[in-house]
């Protein structure tokens, strides 16, 4: 750090004021750069299947572009987390949304050039958008306090949402204009795409001044200076890897359990006569339970508490599941509930364990553990994903629903496991 940088991040050590106005600030960014995020995202991975399936003029690697945006999301997930770690988040968000941008350009190019190889690269280094959409999340509580935290990540959330929902809603426009410019139509969302991602980066690169990262990181060995020193520092953030390891298993098992339902419901509903406007209101409820409840899900993490919540996660995924399991194949409102409930009990398990995280980490190490995270959390939807399928071919969706319900479960003794450490610890600095 230069030493007019370090003068300007001692003044937030200084300030709590100044703290409290970065925090806001930071959250304000966050926001902005998360609707054109939320826009890139959605847009592409709409018809990102419906182009491969005509560039390859066959239905057996329809799902191929989901898996590449998957290994592009894991693989970029580290290298962000490493890049914010180093250089900040502004850094390493820009470098993440500013690639996902070049990927969708890439898709755009290979549509014209009917060329399926340079579609594929540029699915995988798209992916890259998608891992830095979610990575964002985490900016907005590098400087919040441990009752903030929760709800930094829920408004973060909701601002995904206006994105997420306006970026379909465009796929017919951007069609449109794509063929306006002698581009096939289905090409026309990755332009939409490309753009919202670089604009998502932009605006994090020219606002995200201080960097939130850095100065949390100023702040935290300015409190360990002050305890060497025999001062008394509060530190919200101390590491444990115990925490970390619940934190994680929290969010991969929400992602598997809700990704290999819903993956599998459309399927299920149209093998027994349910059209296409039926399937796209039942997933319509998922992904609105999955955003929409954020900011009370934050709230109620905050507290009642990153345990209760967990515990209420495992729950409501456990009723979704029974619910999918039991109900009539022509009931549209079982279906409605069940999927609308994977989602809020998905919604409760990210925002619970990725509060988690934060609480276990400390800044020298939280933008890598993060990343490395996520990584685990893009493997785990795409392991659902493949599991699915497998499971209804071999069994049923009952039974991958009630499989999936079961496996949710298993976060209750994940977190009386991190309770009994917390008592321990307790135990120990009062003796």
């Amino acid at each position: 750090m230069s030493s007019n940088a370090y003068d300007l991040a001692q003044g937030y050590v200084d300030s709590s004021e100044k703290q409290k106005m970065l925090y806001k600030r930071t959250l304000w960014i966050v926001c902005i750069s998360q609707i054109f995020g939320g826009a890139g995202l959605a847009a592409g991975v709409t018809v990102g299947a419906l182009l491969a399936q005509q560039m390859l003029g066959t239905d057996a690697f329809a799902g191929l572009p989901a898996a590449l945006f998957t290994l592009g999301s894991a693989g970029t997930a580290l290298i962000v987390g490493r890049l914010s770690q180093r250089f900040g988040r502004r850094i390493g968000l820009t470098t993440g949304f500013v690639t996902g941008g070049l990927g969708a350009i890439g898709v755009v190019f290979a549509a014209l050039t009917n060329s399926i190889f340079l579609l594929f690269a540029s699915l995988f280094i798209y992916g890259a958008g998608t891992a830095t959409n979610l990575q964002v999340r985490y900016a907005g509580t590098d400087l919040a306090n441990k009752k903030q935290r929760a709800t930094a990540i829920s408004i973060t959330m909701v601002s995904t949402t206006f994105g997420a929902v306006a970026g379909p809603n465009l796929v017919g426009v951007m069609g449109n204009f794509a063929l306006s410019i002698g581009v096939p139509a289905l090409a026309g969302p990755f332009i939409l795409s490309a753009a919202a991602f670089i604009l998502a980066g932009l605006v994090l690169f020219v606002f995200l001044r201080p960097d939130p990262l850095l100065i949390a990181k100023t702040i935290d060995s300015y409190k360990k200076e002050q305890r060497k020193k025999g001062y008394t520092a509060t530190d919200d953030s101390i590491g444990n890897k115990r925490g970390v390891a619940v934190g994680a298993t929290v969010m991969v098992v929400t992602q598997i359990v809700m990704v290999a339902i819903m993956t599998m419901t459309p399927v299920h509903m149209g093998h027994h006569g349910h059209d296409l406007s039926e399937v796209g209101l039942v997933i319509g409820f998922h992904i609105g339970s999955m955003y929409l409840p954020s900011l009370v899900t934050g709230i109620l993490v905050d507290k009642v508490g990153r345990t209760a919540m967990t515990v209420a996660s495992g729950a409501t995924l456990l009723l979704a599941g029974v619910i999918a399991a039991i109900a009539p194949t022509d009931s549209m409102i079982l279906l409605v509930i069940a999927l609308s409930l994977l989602g809020l009990g998905w919604n409760f398990g990210l925002i619970s364990g990725t509060a988690q995280i934060v609480d276990s980490t400390e800044s020298s190490t939280r933008a890598k553990t993060q990343g490395s995270v996520d990584v685990l959390i893009a493997l785990a939807g795409a392991s659902g994903g493949a599991m699915s399928g497998m499971i209804v071919a071999n069994s049923s969706y009952a039974t991958l629903s009630l499989t999936g319900g079961i496996l949710s479960l298993f976060l209750i003794p994940v977190v009386v496991w991190l309770r009994g450490d917390k008592k321990m610890k307790a135990l120990q600095n009062k003796y």
